[in-house]
């Protein structure tokens, strides 16, 4: 497979005659693309899909009365003024690029659809309707991208936009103008001033980036810890964030050279973000779903032209996002980020990057040539632990799986519906597990998982199945818990995590915690308690098996029927193995229920405009029933992502492994690996350790040397008084926050936790 080749449209260098004429010139050639021969495979195969869409809408484009396209009727539904400036966008590209079939032929189309939907629904003199998006974003950009394509912007064009998108939607960083829709509008504005030969305009988009790119401390942005919020309170780093990365890679890289270049040394923030926020989330080359909000929904469209969509095609389009950034970034940020590309895109077993449809030939281009660069090492998956306290988030990786938890609190929502999208979300966040194995499961939530699962029985997650409407709660990410506990403290290999719950539109209240460790997760809930007479439950787990997955499962080392039709309820399990997938361990014994099934859905159940076609999957789920109304109830088990049946039974009969030091509404805690670690609900002592204020505490002890991890997940305190009954004969090294004192034979701490927002303080030391 060769890279060689270029495009029809060159990226030419700024230096010299007309800088806006090179701007335009250059935009196209982003849009076209480089560095790929269009007769070479995918290329060729992808240019000719190209263009046999962009045949189609040209054959069924029928200007006349109040539509462009007899399916997107103008007037209503702002969405189809996007849509129809969309399909002329394909038009252009189909013009403008090699190998389509229609190079240099449609122009004349082009032109007339624009000409037809600027005299009836976007010119100087239209009122917005629906959706602001539509006219800030959305149209402009696709307009402003058939005028760059065919080399036409004509003066009614650009009053359009300056008509929807004036100077005054940059003025103040607020409303729908942060984030990714800051960058979105910076890139409408900019591209009308280079069409329209206006320094003003390009000088004003390229100052107007500058609120991006510090980190913030509340609202919508990146975080210091890594965390990218969009709409004030979803965590976005799979959707909005990639958005917000392309639109700056594309801005970097357009202006870079030109007299408005962007050269604030804040930019350096979202370089750090590639390995801080989106490195951190992606895995074998899919971008993890519980940073993508609503878009878990946009799966299968009803318009038979579209690609599926799903969590590896959103990590594709991160990782050529990273790629074009990677070009304005320093030399040694480009050889990591080339070798990381290269270890996801290498790894992707299950959605090579050559088949993905939803990425256009530029994008394409970059990642088959980072791919097939024998000069590029890949770049390993890191063994990390890593916590996101401002967007309720965890990730705990290791060399051969990865696992994830989703949270919400008075900080973040429950989920996020809005435009129809992911009307059954409710329960994402209430304590979500994720995890995908290194040759297995990396289609567990790609494969039409979303709509085909049951709602109520999320992995991981302890819900009511008190019924819930589509959409209930409000649109965007309105409904959100009033508990403020959710989080924990991490050493950067191992963590502890906890979420004070709150039912979503119930009265179900539990204390979930989970423990991070070399191998495994041990998962804990305590306080379960509710007074809605409906069940309460707790799902250990929900796997996709496909469609016709029989996957063997046992327990206790007993074979469990593989029909679809079986239930039953396991009295005093021990232990239990889904071959290729995970182990699971009950500590002392428990009692579940177990039950495989077929379940049909379509992706019309979750959006709006998804497919009805009705498609089936196949589940294995196995849950702790609480029963009506329970009262302080619990759960323990040990999740083993990838473990073999024989490891996950030999783990099962080590009494000596794991200790639970407790597991109740106050105090949840663990010890093995080498380390203990508690969730503090209230003050109180577990083992050795003791508190006098809520906080999460992780020590993890090597030979002599030990460390001691605390944080205020709750963010309620201003300090807290740990004192850890060990002989501890130094401090080796610790935060400027803490301060360290012997108190007798233990050791005791003072942390000001205060005001840094459910970080993590560490301090290490040695042991007599």
């Amino acid at each position: 497979m060769t890279t060689a080749g270029a495009a029809i449209i060159p990226v030419p260098a700024h230096a010299g005659g007309d800088p806006f004429a090179a701007l335009r010139q250059r935009w196209a050639g982003l849009l076209v693309g480089s560095g790929y021969d269009p007769a070479a495979q995918p290329y060729a195969t992808r240019l000719a899909e190209l263009g046999d869409t962009a045949r189609r809408r040209r054959d069924t484009m029928t200007p006349a009365g109040t539509s462009l396209w007899p399916d997107l009727p103008l007037g209503t539904a702002s969405s189809s003024i996007t849509g129809s400036y969309l399909r002329l966008r394909t038009m252009a590209l189909a013009h403008t690029m090699p190998g389509t079939g229609l190079t240099g032929t449609l122009a004349a189309e082009v032109q007339a659809g624009l000409d037809f939907l600027y005299g009836r629904a976007y010119n100087e003199r239209a009122t917005s309707y629906d959706n602001w998006w539509d006219w800030q974003i959305g149209t402009p950009l696709a307009l402003l991208d058939c005028c760059a394509l065919i080399g036409e912007s004509r003066p009614g064009y650009l009053a359009a936009v300056d008509r929807f998108v004036p100077d005054s939607a940059v003025a103040t960083y607020t409303g729908n103008s942060t984030g990714a829709n800051r960058v979105d509008l910076c890139k409408v504005i900019a591209l009308r001033g280079a069409l329209g030969a206006s320094p003003t305009k390009l000088a004003l988009a390229r100052d107007a980036l500058s609120p991006v790119f510090p980190y913030v401390t509340s609202g919508d942005g990146i975080y210091a810890d890594g965390s990218l919020i969009q709409h004030t309170r979803i965590p976005y780093t799979g959707t909005y964030g990639a958005v917000l990365l392309d639109g700056l890679a594309r801005m970097l890289t357009w202006l870079d050279g030109s007299p408005w270049a962007v050269t604030d040394p804040a930019r350096q923030n979202i370089f750090d973000s590639v390995e801080n926020a989106f490195a951190p989330f992606l895995f074998n080359g899919l971008m993890m779903d519980g940073q993508s909000g609503r878009g878990v929904s946009r799966g299968i469209s009803a318009d038979p032209l579209a690609a599926p969509q799903n969590d590896h095609t959103r990590g594709h389009e991160v990782i050529a996002s990273v790629l074009l950034l990677a070009g304005s970034a320093s030399a040694r940020e480009e050889a990591r980020w080339r070798g990381l590309a290269k270890g996801w895109l290498v790894r992707d077993y299950w959605s090579e990057v050559a088949e993905d449809r939803r990425l256009d030939v530029p994008a394409l281009a970059r990642c088959v040539g980072a791919l097939n660069d024998p000069g590029l090492t890949p770049t390993p998956e890191p063994i990390q632990s890593r916590i996101f306290p401002n967007m309720d988030r965890a990730v705990h990786r290791r060399a051969g799986w990865a696992f994830a938890v989703s949270m919400c609190s008075s900080r973040t929502s429950y989920y996020e519906y809005g435009n129809g999208e992911n009307p059954r979300g409710w329960h994402a966040n209430n304590g979500m597990t994720y995890y995908w194995g290194a040759t297995s499961g990396n289609g567990q939530y790609s494969d039409g998982f979303w709509p085909t699962v049951d709602p109520y029985r999320l992995p991981g997650t302890t819900v009511s199945r008190k019924p819930l409407a589509d959409g209930q709660g409000g649109n965007f990410g309105k409904p959100r818990p009033a508990t403020t506990w959710a989080g924990g403290a991490t050493d950067g290999l191992h963590s502890v995590l906890g979420q004070h719950l709150s039912g979503y539109s119930s009265t179900l209240k539990a204390r979930k915690s989970w423990f991070c460790l070399r191998d495994s997760i041990v998962c804990l809930g305590a306080g379960i308690t509710a007074t809605d007479r409906v069940a309460i439950e707790s799902t250990v787990d929900n796997r996709n098996l496909s469609a016709t997955g029989n996957t063997p499962f046992t327990v206790d080392g007993i074979a469990k029927p593989t029909e679809p039709d079986w239930s039953e309820t396991l009295t005093g399990a021990g232990w239990a193995h889904l071959k290729g997938v995970a182990g699971y361990i009950f500590p002392g014994g428990a009692t579940l229920q177990a039950k495989r099934e077929e379940r049909t859905a379509s992706w019309r159940d979750i959006h709006p405009t998804g497919s009805p076609e009705p498609f089936t999957r196949r589940y294995l789920t196995l849950w702790f029933d609480h029963g009506v109304d329970p009262s302080n109830a619990t759960y323990a088990y040990v999740l083993m992502p990838g473990a073999s049946a024989a490891r996950t039974a030999a783990r099962a009969a080590d009494s000596g492994w794991l200790t639970i030091l407790a597991n109740t509404e106050a105090q949840q805690g663990v010890s093995a690996d080498g380390v203990t670690a508690v969730n503090f609900w209230a003050p109180g002592t577990v083992g050795p350790i003791t508190v006098d204020r809520p906080a999460s505490v992780l020590i993890r002890q090597t030979g002599s040397v030990a460390t001691i991890c605390v944080s205020d997940p709750s963010r309620t305190t201003t300090s807290v008084t740990l004192t850890w009954d060990r002989p501890v004969v130094s401090v080796l090294a610790k935060d400027p926050s803490v301060t360290a004192a012997k108190a007798g034979a233990a050791l005791r701490l003072q942390i000001a936790v205060g005001g840094t927002a459910g970080a993590t303080h560490r301090v290490k030391v040695r042991l007599g």
